[in-house]
This record gives structure tokens, sequence and C-alpha cells, in this order.
């Protein structure tokens, strides 16, 4: 078996398909490649794919991590050939590569997300920067996220590591950030940007790295 990774775009014609949806679409141009894909044993077998960090709805990125376990051996470039005749618009690959079978989960590995953000406001380059200095200073930032099982209560300054002005002009700036995205907690660039003071949700949002643990 051969347990390949692939880096991949996701553009904004599907931006608002869902996690599992993304998946069928992954596992039905896989099928149509003629990619020997491994599956999972038991009484309802799966196909062995598992990806990075679920992207939510909206957010588009050049980032994307999807690791596939293969039943036969397919040089990566070949493989990422075949593939790549079979993706939508909306998806690219970037790279394929090997990795150990006997490496930890892709999901496990990840640490960090890096996102640019682009929000309105009538702020000027010097009170955003003053503003995201002043986040960064804070020891603790109480937050409160609603959801369909009621509110929930963090601290959302622990899911921040770094905040950055990219570029401001326009009636609209650029914010680098880099989030936390661990089985510990994930960071949400809206609430981020919420947090900054930025009233209106953001214009858009763009991963565009995940930071793995170092090996």
């Amino acid at each position: 078996m051969q347990r390949l990774r692939i880096r991949f775009n996701r553009g904004e014609e599907i931006k608002y398909i869902s996690h599992l949806d993304l998946m069928r679409l992954w596992q039905r141009s896989l099928n149509r490649a003629g990619v020997a894909l491994a599956y999972s044993e038991g009484f309802n077998p799966h196909p062995r794919m598992s990806l990075a960090v679920p992207l939510a709805l909206g957010v588009t990125s050049e980032a994307e991590l999807m690791d596939v376990v293969l039943s036969q051996w397919s040089s990566p470039h070949a493989f990422a050939t075949a593939v790549s005749r079979q993706l939508p618009r909306g998806i690219e690959i970037g790279q394929v590569y090997n990795t150990p079978l006997t490496m930890p989960s892709l999901q496990s590995q990840v640490r960090f997300a890096e996102y640019d953000v682009e929000v309105e406001t009538e702020k000027g380059q010097e009170d955003v920067e003053s503003v995201i200095t002043a986040l960064l200073a804070k020891e603790s930032l109480p937050w409160q996220h609603q959801r369909d099982t009621g509110p929930r209560h963090y601290d959302l300054r622990v899911l921040v590591d770094d905040v950055w002005l990219n570029d401001c002009h326009a009636g609209r700036c650029k914010i680098g950030m880099r989030l936390r995205c661990d089985s510990n907690g994930s960071g949400r660039p809206e609430q981020v940007a919420a947090a900054l003071g930025f009233e209106k949700y953001p214009v858009s949002i763009h991963r565009t790295k995940l930071i793995l643990q170092a090996k």
C-alpha cells in the first residue's frame, strides 16, 4: 500500500460546498481517474481518505492537505495528472508526494492555520495596527460563540498565535492571522476580526497555510 499527501487549492467556485460533499467529490474524481483506493476493514468499508482540517463554508484556500491510501503503487506525477483531469473547476492540485504509512494521522499533525482576511473599515492603517497590538497584548479574551446546542464560552486569546496587517486602502484592510488549530481548539478568523472591532463579517477569508507539527 501507499500513502500520498495532496496539497490543493479550493477556489470561489466550490467555497460553499460542505465537507461531506467535498469528500464525495474527491472520491468520485479518484474513481473516475482509475485510482486504486484502499478501503477500511469492517462491516461498512470506506475509502482511506482524510482531510487535514475541514474548511468552513465560504472560505477559499491555497493550502488544503489530504492523505489518500492506495492499494496499488502510483507515482505522484501520474496520480496528479490523472486525477486533475477529473476534478471540477474550483479544485486544483498543487503538489502530490509520498508520506510514510506509519506517520501519525494528518489531522493529529496540524498545529496552526494561517489566513488572509479582508475587512471593510473606515479606520486608517495606524488605527488598525493599534487595535491589533492591543489584542496581542491581552493575556485573555473571554468570548462567547452561539452554537446549535447553546452558547459556548471560552478564551479566544489562547487560540490566536499572531495577527498582522498586510494592506489597508480604499476602505478595506487585509489582515493576516495565524490561529491555533489542534485537538484543544481552533481559532475562527471571523471571530478574531470581530474581536478587533470590525463589525461586518469579513469580505473574504482565504487560508494560506497549514502548519504541521515538526517531525
